[in-house]
Protein backbone atom coordinates (compact mmCIF):
# COMPACT_ATOMS: atom_id res chain seq x y z
CA UNK A 1 0.00 0.00 0.00
CA UNK A 2 1.38 3.47 -0.98
CA UNK A 3 1.34 6.16 1.49
CA UNK A 4 -0.75 9.03 0.29
CA UNK A 5 1.64 12.27 0.96
CA UNK A 6 -1.02 14.81 0.04
CA UNK A 7 -3.52 13.38 2.66
CA UNK A 8 -0.15 13.03 5.53
CA UNK A 9 0.42 16.68 4.76
CA UNK A 10 -2.92 17.84 5.25
CA UNK A 11 -3.47 16.09 8.29
CA UNK A 12 -0.22 17.58 9.72
CA UNK A 13 -0.97 20.78 8.96
CA UNK A 14 -4.41 20.38 10.51
CA UNK A 15 -2.91 21.44 13.73
CA UNK A 16 -1.89 24.70 14.70
CA UNK A 17 0.98 24.31 17.19
CA UNK A 18 2.21 22.06 14.23
CA UNK A 19 1.86 24.81 11.42
CA UNK A 20 3.54 27.78 14.13
CA UNK A 21 6.51 25.39 14.15
CA UNK A 22 6.83 25.04 10.36
CA UNK A 23 6.29 29.30 10.11
CA UNK A 24 9.34 29.23 13.00
CA UNK A 25 10.68 27.25 10.99
CA UNK A 26 11.41 29.69 7.53
CA UNK A 27 13.82 31.74 9.47
CA UNK A 28 16.86 28.91 9.47
CA UNK A 29 17.28 26.27 11.58
CA UNK A 30 16.28 26.02 15.26
CA UNK A 31 16.60 23.98 18.46
CA UNK A 32 14.09 22.05 19.85
CA UNK A 33 14.04 24.47 22.93
CA UNK A 34 13.81 27.43 20.65
CA UNK A 35 11.01 26.06 18.66
CA UNK A 36 9.44 25.44 22.41
CA UNK A 37 9.57 29.16 23.33
CA UNK A 38 6.31 30.17 22.48
CA UNK A 39 4.14 27.24 23.41
CA UNK A 40 2.98 26.79 27.03
CA UNK A 41 4.20 22.66 26.62
CA UNK A 42 6.79 20.52 28.19
CA UNK A 43 10.12 19.52 26.01
CA UNK A 44 8.41 16.38 25.21
CA UNK A 45 5.36 17.40 23.99
CA UNK A 46 7.08 19.81 21.44
CA UNK A 47 9.07 16.22 20.38
CA UNK A 48 5.86 14.46 19.63
CA UNK A 49 5.13 17.60 17.05
CA UNK A 50 8.66 16.99 15.77
CA UNK A 51 8.36 13.41 15.17
CA UNK A 52 4.91 13.95 13.47
CA UNK A 53 6.39 16.78 11.10
CA UNK A 54 9.66 14.17 10.96
CA UNK A 55 7.41 12.01 9.71
CA UNK A 56 5.41 13.74 7.33
CA UNK A 57 8.61 14.71 5.64
CA UNK A 58 7.77 18.06 6.71
CA UNK A 59 11.38 18.95 8.32
CA UNK A 60 14.31 16.78 9.20
CA UNK A 61 16.55 16.46 12.26
CA UNK A 62 19.99 15.90 12.65
CA UNK A 63 23.02 15.77 15.61
CA UNK A 64 25.37 18.36 16.05
CA UNK A 65 27.35 17.42 19.01
CA UNK A 66 24.94 18.59 21.41
CA UNK A 67 22.87 20.08 19.40
CA UNK A 68 20.01 18.83 17.57
CA UNK A 69 19.09 21.14 14.35
CA UNK A 70 15.52 20.87 13.24
CA UNK A 71 14.95 22.42 9.31
CA UNK A 72 11.98 22.94 7.13
CA UNK A 73 12.34 20.65 4.16
CA UNK A 74 9.77 22.34 1.53
CA UNK A 75 9.34 19.42 -0.71
CA UNK A 76 5.97 18.36 0.65
CA UNK A 77 5.05 21.51 1.14
CA UNK A 78 5.45 22.30 -2.55
CA UNK A 79 3.14 19.37 -3.29
CA UNK A 80 0.65 20.81 -1.58
CA UNK A 81 0.88 24.45 -2.69
CA UNK A 82 1.15 22.45 -5.93
CA UNK A 83 -2.31 21.10 -5.44
CA UNK A 84 -3.64 23.93 -4.17
CA UNK A 85 -2.39 26.02 -6.82
CA UNK A 86 -5.31 24.41 -9.03
CA UNK A 87 -8.46 25.24 -7.41
CA UNK A 88 -6.82 28.70 -7.52
CA UNK A 89 -6.63 29.08 -10.53
CA UNK A 90 -10.49 27.84 -10.72
CA UNK A 91 -11.76 29.68 -8.55
CA UNK A 92 -10.45 32.76 -9.30
CA UNK A 93 -11.72 31.79 -13.57
CA UNK A 94 -15.24 31.59 -11.74
CA UNK A 95 -14.83 34.97 -9.50
CA UNK A 96 -13.75 36.44 -13.15
CA UNK A 97 -16.92 35.18 -14.82
CA UNK A 98 -19.19 36.15 -11.79
CA UNK A 99 -17.52 39.69 -12.20
CA UNK A 100 -18.10 40.31 -16.08
CA UNK A 101 -21.95 38.50 -15.57
CA UNK A 102 -22.17 41.31 -12.58
CA UNK A 103 -21.24 44.27 -15.07
CA UNK A 104 -23.44 42.77 -17.56
CA UNK A 105 -26.28 42.77 -15.45
CA UNK A 106 -24.79 46.43 -14.67
CA UNK A 107 -25.21 47.75 -18.21
CA UNK A 108 -28.81 46.27 -18.71
CA UNK A 109 -29.98 47.99 -15.46
CA UNK A 110 -28.43 51.39 -16.52
CA UNK A 111 -30.01 50.60 -20.02
CA UNK A 112 -33.36 49.81 -18.44
CA UNK A 113 -33.20 53.21 -16.15
CA UNK A 114 -32.52 55.07 -19.60
CA UNK A 115 -35.36 53.56 -21.51
CA UNK A 116 -38.09 54.23 -18.65
CA UNK A 117 -36.42 57.58 -18.36
CA UNK A 118 -37.06 58.43 -22.27
CA UNK A 119 -40.45 57.75 -22.32
CA UNK A 120 -43.13 60.08 -22.39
Amino acid sequence: MTTDTLSATFAVLADPTRREILARLTTGEKSVTELAEPFDMTLPAISKHLKVLEQAGLISRRREAQWRPVRLEPGRLKEAAEWLERYRQFWEQRLDRLEDYLKELKVMEENDGRQKNASP
